[in-house]
């Protein structure tokens, strides 16, 4: 990996645009570099563990919305729309793809100085795919790219810290993965990506306070957006450049200004693209910082005992996880039963709690209203705080994957003055924890959520049809959709009807 400096720069200095960070993550998705082996293997994970997610969420109302949309965008030669048939224009599907990866919060993760979920970026190279009639080696390609790039971004720059929702690092990453995939030189990849940033900056007032179904929607739009952009820079127009370091660009004026410097890694020329080896998957339903406390939970329930002897319980964990989804938020509606889903699992509060008491997790059960509403769990809730311990803010963000940890130390104080005390660092998913995520347990996941959902012997298709994608090909990237049960569809609800028909 090569790291480099990346500052504004005055307009009238010397700075040639080979010198922009566009243009090099530019040159890094134009290099025909091979993908390897174990890359292309987790690929197949993340376009399983996708599916999984899909099929739980599919008729979830803001699912649901977005496919009324899609569908209202029909042709002849697109892209599939998750669980029905027929095809719509590619950044549609994208768009209803991406929500209803997104919606439960249940896909893949990479934290270091920003947040980030690299699986948002599969549904708009999917769609476009099909459109174009790509290959599955080239998807492939593409997709390990579009990871690359992302998780490179989030190592590098700080969005949150000035208020910077994180899927301004997806629209890049996206445009570049489409680069990679569609063999675009670097001049037409320079520019959608310039174009994918600069339309996709916005704040992170949808990941606070009462948090609404918008937080599903945004990346979806990211990668909406990217298509677009790549659409345009492949007819030879341009983007504002630089992006990045202008001196009206993103670093003056949204992050870190004039005198900030950035390091940002990325592959030299040759180097294969690893970046997605280094992301971890979910195995409950709920914001990344809380899975190793989830965790922890149902492995303290027994030395506790009665929960009702519990007098306060102390989260010890990172800045991340205290500012935001613990009690360093100070968001109220972080205590509310009658908060939404989306506020719920960004409340490591309610989480802990419901954890102790059920001794497991569900992705629809666990926030149900009537969860929620239990006295006993709003009793213990509002017994759960968090503080901030800088040894784990420091193993957040370790760059040494062997310590670099998102869990907690909790501190249960009972009535009696006895203090229980344990710890994880990691979420039992995690390839470091007690039970990593391998194909077994990717393909279980889908079984799991697919059940009831979809049919076994779609299943079967489906997941014949995705670990072997590597030789699927051109025209056959259908195949990665995956068709619901119709009897399923007739339970979404019902919505009204808007702009597009």
């Amino acid at each position: 990996m090569l790291e480099h400096d990346v500052r504004t720069r005055r307009s009238a200095e010397d700075f040639p645009r080979t010198e922009h960070l566009a243009w090099k993550i530019a040159e890094i998705a134009a290099d025909p570099v091979d993908v390897l082996p174990e890359t292309e293997a987790m690929v197949i994970n993340r376009i399983i563990d996708n599916a999984a997610v899909s099929a739980a969420s599919v008729i979830r109302r803001p699912v649901t919305v977005a496919r009324a949309q899609a569908l209202a965008h029909k042709t002849p030669r697109g892209a599939g729309v998750f669980g029905v048939d027929g095809t719509v224009s590619p950044e549609w599907a994208a768009w209803a793809n991406g929500v209803a990866v997104r919606e439960l919060d249940f896909h893949d993760t990479f934290l270091a100085a920003e947040y980030s979920h690299p699986g948002d970026n599969i549904p708009a190279l999917v769609a476009v795919a099909q459109q174009l009639g790509v290959g599955g080696s080239d998807l492939i390609r593409g997709i390990a790219t579009a990871y690359e790039v992302q998780v490179d971004l989030v190592k590098g720059i700080c969005l949150h810290q000035h208020k910077i929702d994180h899927v301004a690092h997806l629209g890049p990453s996206v445009a570049a993965g489409l680069g990679t995939m569609l063999r675009l030189d670097p001049e037409t990849i320079y520019a959608a990506i310039g174009q994918a940033l600069h339309l996709t900056t916005a704040t992170r007032q949808s990941r606070k306070g009462l948090i609404s179904s918008w937080k599903a929607y945004a990346p979806a739009w990211a990668g909406k957006v990217a298509i677009e952009a790549v659409d345009r820079a492949m007819r030879g127009e341009g983007s504002p450049a630089p992006i990045w370091e202008g001196e009206d660009g993103v670093i003056a004026w949204m992050l870190s200004g004039p005198n900030h410097t950035y390091q940002v890694p990325l592959p030299a020329p040759g180097e294969p693209k690893r970046a997605i080896l280094d992301t971890y998957t979910k195995e409950h339903s709920a914001e990344y910082q809380s899975q190793a406390p989830i965790d922890l939970a149902r492995r303290m329930r027994e030395r506790i005992g009665d929960l009702d002897q519990i007098a306060t319980i102390v989260l010890h964990t990172s800045n991340h996880t205290h500012v935001v989804i613990g009690t360093g938020s100070n968001d109220p509606q972080k205590f509310d039963p009658d908060a939404s889903r989306e506020t719920l699992d960004h409340s490591v509060m309610y989480i802990f709690a419901v954890a102790l008491q059920d001794g497991t997790w569900h992705h629809e059960r666990s926030y149900a209203p009537e969860r929620a509403h239990r006295p006993d769990t709003i009793e213990l809730w509002r017994k759960i705080s968090t503080v901030e311990d800088p040894e784990w803010t420091r193993r957040y963000h370790s760059t040494d994957p062997a310590e670099k940890a998102f869990g907690a130390k909790a501190v249960v104080t009972l009535k009696s003055g006895e203090t229980i005390v344990d710890e994880l660092a990691v979420a039992d998913a995690h390839p470091l924890g007690a039970r990593p995520f391998e194909r077994e347990q990717y393909v279980a996941k889908f079984a799991e959520l697919a059940e009831g959902v979809v049919e076994s012997e779609e299943q079967k298709r489906f997941l014949a049809a995705v670990e072997s994608v590597s030789a699927t090909k051109s025209g056959g990237l259908g195949a990665l959709n995956v068709r619901v049960d119709p009897r399923v569809l007739d339970k979404a609800p019902t919505i009204p009807s808007g702009i597009f028909r």
